[in-house]
């Protein structure tokens, strides 16, 4: 079996860990596994560029042109928002010629547009598409942040002034291209598996739930010292870790990790370690050193990371199921985290980390202090490893993509 994986980014952003990770486990289990992305960052065979052309920038910079005008000229919700009314024709690709199934993820801001998701089901090839957020089941957004207009149809949007009709015209594109053609569609998270399947736009599509994977080969529990000294930190503290592609992004919840941070009863026993990109911009908001590390690509420093730390902080809004988190767990790192999206179907509240009450920073604390002075803290770390490994593995995720792969081969055609 070939698969084609599809996805904007080859390493940058959450969609693109899990879809390289998911692109490793296939190829270790037998199956002839690519990865197509706009943006390309190594050099590794098996991931294949678009062909180099001054339309891929434009084409981002269109979209984002057409969403600024809708938003009258505010940067407010500039990327909160996808229209996907550009992208690339793949079709014509060799790659996607010797493919047996299409598998979609992460497509946006530019990589391929509706028109060009239609060709992709005109040939006649299966098509299966992981969610890593809930666009692909509403109109225009990533997050819907309680807004349930999307169970019915999107006709307007709060992310527009005025709700503006931009919204109801996407969501009829995308409705007549899934009256047209069979996506399998595959959620991370059991909670978004239940939002796509409430979503009218999804209705009488196939919906499943398989988690992201992760190598434990790699993310595994080392030595805490050790790691400390690699990086440069202290070992006389315990450390509280929080990490976000953008820290600065206010649905990653830092202004709750900086309330939860002054409730703590051990403020005077912790330092903050925060990994993401311009995470010196916070650290003075805290009420307790911070070590600011900055974005970081080097996996092996990653691990690192997680290794030095004690608990592991992700005050999201909004979230399907996130790789930090598994990550933390997988090196051992009890999680603390707000009850949203599928957070709970990782962490196991008092086994294995803390889930706080949504958007309470007093709880949050609370879950902290539990983990660093009150709970058995070998133990929890013993389950959160057990978790990873009985949940997330390469050979579990694997197989059950494999089974996906081979119901929608037997699908019919589009059009037929």
């Amino acid at each position: 079996m070939r698969v084609l994986i599809v996805n904007t980014s080859e390493r940058t952003g959450g969609a693109a860990v899990a879809a390289n990770r998911l692109m490793k486990a296939l190829i270790n289990h037998g199956v002839k596994a690519k990865m197509l992305v706009r943006d390309k960052e190594s050099d590794a065979l098996t991931v294949v560029g678009l062909p180099k052309s001054p339309m891929l920038h434009w084409q981002f910079l269109w979209e984002r042109l057409v969403i600024f005008v809708r938003c009258r000229f505010s940067r407010k919700h500039l990327f909160e928002i996808d229209l996907a009314n550009t992208g690339s024709d793949i079709t014509r690709l060799p790659e996607f010629q010797e493919a047996d199934v299409i598998h979609l993820h992460w497509i946006n801001q530019g990589m391929l547009s509706l028109g060009s998701i239609r060709k992709i089901l005109q040939s006649g090839k299966p098509v299966v598409w992981t969610m890593h957020d809930i666009w692909p089941a509403t109109a225009i957004c990533h997050l819907t942040l309680g807004c349930r207009s999307f169970t019915t149809a999107c006709k307007s949007c709060r992310l527009l002034p005025g709700g503006s009709s931009l919204a109801r015209g996407v969501w009829r594109k995308k409705q007549r291209l899934l009256e047209e053609g069979n996506i399998h569609f595959v959620a991370c998270s059991h909670w978004l598996e239940q939002e796509a399947k409430s979503s009218a736009l999804l209705k009488g599509q196939k919906v499943t739930c398989i988690p992201n994977p992760i190598d434990t080969h790699i993310y595994k529990k080392g030595n805490k010292e050790e790691a400390r000294q690699r990086l440069g930190l202290p070992l006389d503290k315990k450390l509280i870790l929080f990490a976000s592609q953008r820290v600065t992004n206010e649905n990653k919840g830092m202004s709750y990790l900086v309330e939860a941070c002054r409730l703590t009863k051990c403020q005077t026993l912790c330092e903050v370690v925060i990994l993401g990109g311009h995470a010196e911009e916070v650290v003075d908001q805290l009420p307790m050193k911070a070590h600011p590390l900055g974005y970081v690509n080097d996996e092996q420093r990653i691990v690192d990371v997680y290794n030095a730390a004690d608990v592991f902080v992700l005050p999201s809004l909004s979230e399907n199921l996130p790789n930090t988190i598994m990550e933390a767990m997988a090196c051992g790192v009890p999680c603390v985290a707000f009850k949203v999206g599928g957070i709970p179907e990782e962490i196991d509240h008092l086994r294995n980390g803390y889930v706080a009450a949504y958007r309470d920073a007093a709880d949050l604390a609370k879950g902290i202090d539990w983990v660093l002075q009150e709970a058995d803290y070998d133990t929890l770390s013993q389950n959160a490893v057990h978790k990873v490994a009985q949940n997330y593995s390469q050979q579990s995720v694997a197989f059950k993509y494999l089974d996906v792969y081979q119901q929608a081969m037997a699908f019919k055609p589009y059009g037929l």
